[in-house]
């Protein structure tokens, strides 16, 4: 698998998460005090004071409808409005059925194969939130996880930085993608075995082995640098967070007013414009800045396959559940590529999606886990 640049200039496409504080960034990288600005003015783009005319108005209203599109008010998310909703009941039924009331044909398919589980965080393990830096997981989540990862391999691919999400799941047993993919760890004692690809040892929290592989590296200081540069740009605009992913860097507008979105955008991309070798994406009430590189969710689980050996295998079924625009990635790999699988879309409103399935909410993810378990158990 080879990984390639791509786009000469930002794109919008999509993403997830956020923090308590305005800046959530780790304490070994560059520090955006108001003090570490002053003494690194040249990592600082600056800061535009009134629209430069650069930004034309056709790219900023199709930036605010892709804002609004990816961000549904809240009562469109109500369980109960939409338990009576028509278009909802047809989506299900006729398009996208859903993965529980689906469950025995879905194992029937499964007999004689090795499931292998890959699940998105936000909106998938945990609910989305005002405040996404408290999406934690319950612990009947948490319990339902680690007990499917007792008979399938199972990993966790996420838009957070891997270090946030480890910090929320804290299960050791799982594999961890965070940074859609970009960061990659396997549990203590189990190896990223690729033929291809190279990766690092490290160490975890435990003080055990464990392997990393990380294809976007050589972006950290120009990652670095753009992060600062957000953080300054958007300081007086109210309810904007950065947060830092490690690989990629989120910005925030679930707490700005709507008549603000508009200059959300325009801020982050006055920043980005001068680095063509980032793009921006956008997901629910965010935008976020990538590298440009040919990695995306769908190819972590390619990767994570061929390192456990489970690659181009007809006896393998692999399972991705996540709610994400970037989970699509994923979803088209299992639905078009070698390795057959099954894509399952939590939702509640209907949405084209590459998926064959759906779940409504994190509370039917958990039992389509527990349904699993159930299942291995039964075979045994």
């Amino acid at each position: 698998m080879e990984i390639k640049s791509g786009h000469s200039s930002p794109v919008m496409t999509d993403t997830p998460p956020i923090s308590n504080s305005r800046l959530t960034i780790r304490q070994n990288r560059l520090l955006c005090s108001s003090a570490a600005l002053s003494q690194n003015n040249n990592l600082l783009l600056t800061v535009p004071r009134k629209k430069t005319g650069i930004l034309d108005d056709v790219k900023s209203c199709g930036w605010l409808d892709a804002m609004k599109s990816s961000s549904p008010p809240p009562a469109i998310l109500n369980k109960d409005s939409i338990s009576s909703d028509a278009s909802y009941r047809e989506w299900t039924q006729l398009k996208y059925p859903s993965a529980l009331t689906s469950f025995e044909k879905i194992m029937s398919f499964a007999k004689g194969k090795r499931i292998a589980l890959f699940l998105d965080y936000d909106g998938t393990l945990s609910p989305i939130v005002e405040e996404p830096d408290c999406a934690y997981m319950s612990s009947a989540m948490r319990t339902a996880v680690q007990n499917v990862a007792k008979y399938f391999p199972t990993a966790i691919i996420s838009g957070r930085s891997r270090d946030k999400v480890c910090e929320f799941v804290g299960l050791s047993e799982l594999y961890y993608a965070g940074s859609h993919g970009m960061d990659i760890m396997s549990p203590a004692g189990e190896s990223l075995n690729h033929e291809h690809l190279s990766r690092t040892v490290s160490v975890n929290e435990q003080g055990k082995d464990v392997n990393l592989f990380q294809p976007a590296s050589e972006f950290l200081p120009m990652i670095d640098k753009v992060l600062c540069s957000l953080v300054e740009i958007t300081k007086d605009i109210k309810g904007v967070k950065v947060e830092d992913n490690k690989f990629c860097i989120s910005v925030h507008y679930r707490n700005v007013e709507e008549k603000n979105w508009t200059l959300v955008a325009q801020r982050v991309e006055y920043v980005i414009r001068t680095y063509p070798k980032l793009r921006l994406t956008h997901g629910r009430k965010v935008l976020e800045i990538r590298p440009v590189i040919d990695w995306n969710k769908g190819k972590a689980v390619t990767f994570l396959l061929e390192s456990l050996g489970l690659n181009n295998c007809d006896d393998v079924l692999p399972i991705y559940v996540g709610d994400d625009r970037t989970d699509e990635d994923a979803f088209k790999v299992l639905r078009d590529g070698p390795n057959h699988g099954y894509g399952v879309l939590v939702s509640a409103v209907p949405k084209d999606t590459n998926a064959f399935y759906s779940l409504r909410d994190p509370s039917e993810v958990m039992e389509f886990l527990k349904s699993l378990v159930t299942w291995k158990r039964s075979m045994v």
